[in-house]
């Protein structure tokens, strides 16, 4: 794929955001209930991302978002620890490297932000997900952290931040 971004996310990207993950669930025929597609600030990303430790990217190309990924402090838990959240991208921008790319994004941020540790979940039959998780330094853990609220994912991990 040629002519495509990586940047942060824009109040304009709100209505695209939204309908990409809403996408992503639907094809993957994913659970809506205890899941981000349930989460009341789905379709106002920017404003949800627009705080402090926090910040969401988004892949787009020629004008066209297809996907992103956030990071943000991980909700009842220590305040050196946040979650990587809400990567989602349309079936075009997969495999071209591009949720390594936005990944490294999202964990230059938490470093930058001065977390020591990035939490997430996912679900268990996203091998190529967790795949590529585990690629960068995530390692699997027994139980869920903080109160995210997404209790249909039953895949925790947790990286080291340097």
């Amino acid at each position: 794929m040629e002519n495509w971004s990586i940047r942060k996310i824009e109040k304009k990207d709100n209505a695209a955001v939204a309908k990409i993950i809403r996408t992503v669930f639907d094809e993957l025929n994913i659970s809506k209930v205890g899941t981000a597609y349930a989460d009341p600030y789905l379709d106002l990303m920017f404003e949800a991302y627009n705080k402090s430790k926090s910040a969401y990217f988004v892949v787009e190309n020629n004008g066209i978002i297809l996907g992103g990924a956030g990071i943000a402090p991980l909700e009842n838990e220590a305040e050196t620890i946040c979650e990587l959240q809400k990567m989602y991208f349309l079936p075009e921008v997969r495999g071209f490297g591009i949720g390594s790319q936005i990944m490294d994004k999202c964990l230059q941020a938490a470093n930058d932000f001065g977390y020591e540790k990035c939490y997430l979940e996912t679900m268990p039959f996203m091998n190529d997900a967790q795949k590529l998780y585990k690629k960068v330094g995530f390692e699997f853990i027994c139980s869920p952290m903080g109160s995210t609220g997404h209790v249909s994912c039953l895949v925790w991990m947790l990286k080291e931040l340097s």
